[in-house]
């Protein structure tokens, strides 16, 4: 029952998947947001997406980099805090906003927010849980084993950068939707 109302609500709106990579594991010990990706799905499709590296005085801890790839030498001369989180707070306006692991993405962007003087108050949801309820034979719910699940082989896709992440998490929550009878098509 919670999964159909989930599906009801998320294939009948606009929503923007996003993901973040940061410098750690924790947005409460002041680890900070250097990448962040988007994509708004309407009705069914991808639509405007969103990218950015971001400039931050925060190291990058060398569990985080070994990660996502991305160094102090990559965020030199990319834009500050302010100017990225604004345009995504544009960018996203009252959209519901969804990511894989979203505790995690959503923890992170409100802290940035709030760096702003800003309140996240988006609803969102998670395809991580979405994919537990359908698929919970599955051993590993991970972005990359889901989508290769899913899809088969993901050619040219750089796992753990955000724009990518965003746009297969998008793809895997139309493939959910579409599974469970909330989109005609993916």
């Amino acid at each position: 029952m919670l999964l159909a109302h989930q599906i009801q609500v998320l294939g009948t709106r606009p929503l923007v998947v996003f993901d973040v990579e940061t410098t750690g594991l924790s947005a409460a010990k002041g680890e900070r947001v250097i990448e962040i990706g988007a994509v708004r799905v309407v009705e069914g499709q991808l639509e405007e997406r969103f990218s950015s590296l971001v400039a931050t005085s925060r190291p990058i801890g060398v569990g985080a980099q070994g990660v996502h790839g991305i160094s102090a030498a990559m965020l030199k001369d990319q834009p500050e805090a302010e100017e990225v989180f604004f345009a995504f707070r544009d960018f996203i306006g009252v959209d519901l906003l969804v990511a894989h692991n979203a505790h995690f993405d959503i923890g992170f962007l409100a802290a940035e927010f709030a760096r702003l003087g800003q309140r996240l108050t988006n609803s969102h949801y998670c395809t991580l849980k979405l994919s537990r309820l359908s698929y919970p034979d599955l051993r590993s719910h991970k972005l990359e084993i889901l989508g290769r699940y899913l899809f088969g082989e993901l050619p040219g896709v750089r796992h753990h950068r955000a724009l990518d992440d965003a746009e297969l998490a998008a793809q895997v929550l139309l493939r959910i939707l579409q599974d469970n009878g909330g989109v005609s098509s993916v």
